[in-house]
């Protein structure tokens, strides 16, 4: 489920050709590239989309039926009619694009069922729930909430290519225990209690978790600028994205 960057990147160099550049390029047309383009930040992002049709009112049932019949017609190339101002930003445009769909286009009498001869996406429905019913129901507006979801879906990606690359490299077992010093606040971990579970100097344990922040940081920009179409928004697009956390 994690998105591949299309080629490496070198050490302060976020690549211009990403997902969502991909997936504009080609516009209505239908080439490999851009499907699979699109279908990767679709599968990475679904959740909030989920969520938010869920603030908005919608049953468990409604939900899942809304948000999968928004993704056929999104992957049928018919989301690239209109929405003109928010093509910089996948995020923007999927909801921006979801919100015209709810408000428009969706007719509970003539309703796409699952399956058939159109796009379709196999999402986990009973995660989905779970994750719904245990976050945070205070927040003061469904778009908000959406952002959030969407920075948490976000960092779910980074983790998940960063464990990835670590197992790759035999350093699961010291990825699964230095993990937790990627998100916790400062002086919430101790270097030496890591140290010894990992049989390592408290030293090697600080040089370990310096190098897995700083490749979290770059994974984290480049997991971002697959979803913009000018990659030189990054740092605008983390704060706002960060933001969201804020209250």
């Amino acid at each position: 489920m994690s998105a591949t960057p299309p080629h490496s990147t070198a050490p302060g160099d976020i690549f211009a050709t990403t997902h969502w550049t991909v997936v504009l390029a080609a516009g209505r047309r239908s080439t490999p590239q851009a499907d699979r383009a699109l279908e990767e930040l679709c599968r990475a992002y679904w959740f909030p989309l989920y969520a938010y049709v869920r603030r908005r009112g919608h049953s468990k049932e409604d939900a899942e039926d809304l948000t999968q019949a928004f993704f056929a017609r999104f992957l049928q190339k018919n989301y690239l009619e209109g929405l003109s101002a928010e093509r910089g930003r996948f995020r923007a445009f999927l909801l921006a694009s979801l919100k015209h769909f709810l408000a428009n286009e969706w007719d509970f009498s003539q309703r796409q069922k699952r399956g058939g001869n159109v796009p379709h996406l196999s999402l986990d429905w009973q995660t989905a729930d779970t994750q719904f019913q245990i976050a945070d129901p205070a927040e003061p507006s469904s778009d908000k909430a959406f952002d959030r979801e969407w920075a948490v879906a976000l960092l779910a990606q980074v983790i998940a290519r960063l464990s990835a690359e670590c197992e790759a490299d035999g350093r699961g077992r010291q990825f699964a225990e230095l993990k937790s010093f990627l998100t916790a606040g400062k002086g919430i971990l101790s270097h030496s209690d890591a140290a010894r579970a990992l049989g390592l100097s408290a030293g090697a344990v600080r040089v370990a978790v310096h190098r897995l922040r700083k490749r979290y940081r770059q994974l984290l920009r480049e997991e971002i600028a697959q979803t913009l179409a000018d990659p030189t928004q990054v740092e605008e697009e983390i704060r706002a994205l960060f933001g969201a956390f804020r209250g």
